[in-house]
């Protein structure tokens, strides 16, 4: 009821400058037209649409920059200019998205960019991991509703920062994990919300990633940087080191210093479902277990067990995690010959009434015999549906809604991930972590704490 309230009257005092986000174009309120006026019964006047600047287009930023792409793209910014011919190969098919790509402004710098463009009104980042913060703050503090790739930070420290910089500021958040505006990711809470399967104590999550190499030592040959990328700027907050072909543009979310490896790369999207379903905050106790890893780099495979307290009268949970083609015991129950998940990776819930299982976004919920499946009498559907994770974000900052996965759950989520990974570099203490969330400290082994943040390089501070 509160957030009903609360949305009902953001509705209410919504203003032009809650809309943009930015008081200089909110002076301009009044220049509003509606869209019955200027652009037609069902159509969008431009007046109506959200000025967007989106940082990367290489990777997923080619499907985020088309996931946005019902607004005005006004400006681009890429430190490497080949992802931009990458950009018009793929999309050629689509003229009106090729239209705005064209005329959009380009920058290598989203620091100029942000200073020089004054009427963007929201930022998509799809860079590295280890770029996420320092563009994000930079953008929130100037009022910029933000879209960011999942992970939604490098560091555990940044995650907490982002969660509370969006609140201080107002701005409307999302993070890039699409499954969470699935049918399958509503389906999944509805179920177990209605205790299809009972109190859920133990949750067994998998991914086949890395699909990179892991586990390496870094290379020492040191070739020329392509004239097509800007190598400084690509490292941005990272230590110094040469370039190679090793880093980028594919397998950065290997090394330490860019990436968060596996667990990074898909806990936002796997075990955002567990998360989400059973109410989960912050862990209180992290440990792990990998194949070698070297000082620069994530091993090729690992499973990482975090607890998590009661909440009310939810009980506590174990949630176990595993990468690299390690997966969980098979459940008994489960019929011989029938896949696990989806091949991908998927979640297993093991309720004290029986075993819910689905796919790595959500996917294909079941529970499992399938003869449980077919007894089961469905509940209504309580949650309401979205229209896609690009839209909804969209659709929350012209409506003062609030998004699912905003940065005040995605921080915590984030958060979670990333201790994992704290874990399996510290997994020759043979000491299992215990986690304050309210200190922000591992309590129980110190030097585990030097990787809750990182370095930043000179001018590129939080």
């Amino acid at each position: 009821m509160n957030d009903q309230k609360q949305n009902k009257n953001a509705e209410k005092e919504i203003s032009r400058r809650n809309f943009l986000g930015s008081s200089a174009i909110a002076a301009a309120a009044f220049t509003i037209v509606p869209s019955h006026v200027l652009g037609g019964p069902g159509k969008k006047s431009p007046s109506d649409k959200l000025n967007i600047a989106c940082v990367g287009v290489g990777g997923k930023g080619k499907t985020d920059i088309d996931g946005v792409s019902s607004e005005n793209i006004v400006a681009l910014c890429e430190v490497d200019q080949t992802q931009y011919k990458s950009f018009e190969e793929e999309h050629k098919d689509k003229p009106e998205l090729m239209a705005q790509f064209e005329k959009a402004k380009r920058y290598r710098d989203f620091r100029v960019m942000l200073d020089k463009e004054k009427d963007i009104d929201a930022v998509v980042i799809s860079t590295p991991d280890h770029t996420h913060a320092v563009i994000a703050m930079k953008a929130m503090k100037m009022g910029k509703h933000i879209y960011c790739q999942k992970p939604l930070t490098h560091t555990v420290y940044e995650a907490r920062l982002l969660a509370e910089t969006a609140k201080e500021t107002g701005v409307v958040t999302q993070m890039g994990n699409q499954g969470h505006a699935s049918e399958g990711a509503r389906l999944v809470n509805e179920w177990i919300w209605d205790g299809a399967i009972g109190d859920v104590r133990e949750v067994h999550a998998w991914t086949n990633r890395p699909i990179w190499p892991q586990g390496i030592e870094r290379p020492k040959e040191i070739p020329s940087v392509p004239p097509t990328l800007d190598w400084n700027l690509w490292l941005g907050p990272a230590p110094w080191r040469p370039y190679h072909p090793a880093y980028c543009p594919f397998a950065w979310r290997g090394w330490f210093d860019f990436g968060t490896g596996a667990v990074g790369d898909m806990g936002a999207h796997i075990l955002d479902h567990p998360y989400w379903a059973l109410g989960l905050e912050y862990p209180e106790t992290i440990q792990s277990s990998s194949t070698p890893m070297t000082e620069d780099s994530f091993p090729m495979a690992s499973i990482v067990h975090y607890t998590f307290p009661a909440r009310g009268n939810k009980p506590p949970v174990k949630l176990s995690w595993y990468d690299g083609g390690l997966t969980p015991p098979r459940p008994a129950v489960l019929e011989p010959g029938r896949k696990m998940g989806d091949g991908g990776g998927g979640v297993i819930y093991i309720g004290d009434k029986g075993i819910l299982m689905h796919g790595t976004y959500g996917d294909n919920p079941r529970i499992i015999p399938e003869t449980k499946m077919k007894e089961y009498n469905r509940p209504e559907k309580t949650i309401p549906r979205s229209p896609g994770i690009y839209l909804e974000w969209i659709e929350a900052i012209k409506t003062g809604k609030k998004s699912t996965t905003d940065f005040s759950y995605a921080g915590p989520l984030t958060e979670t991930m990333l201790l994992g990974n704290i874990a399996t570099r510290m997994k020759e203490k043979n000491t299992i972590l215990e986690w304050d969330p309210v200190k922000m400290e591992i309590t129980n082994l110190e030097e585990a704490n030097q990787y809750l943040k990182m370095e930043y390089r000179e001018g590129w501070e939080l």
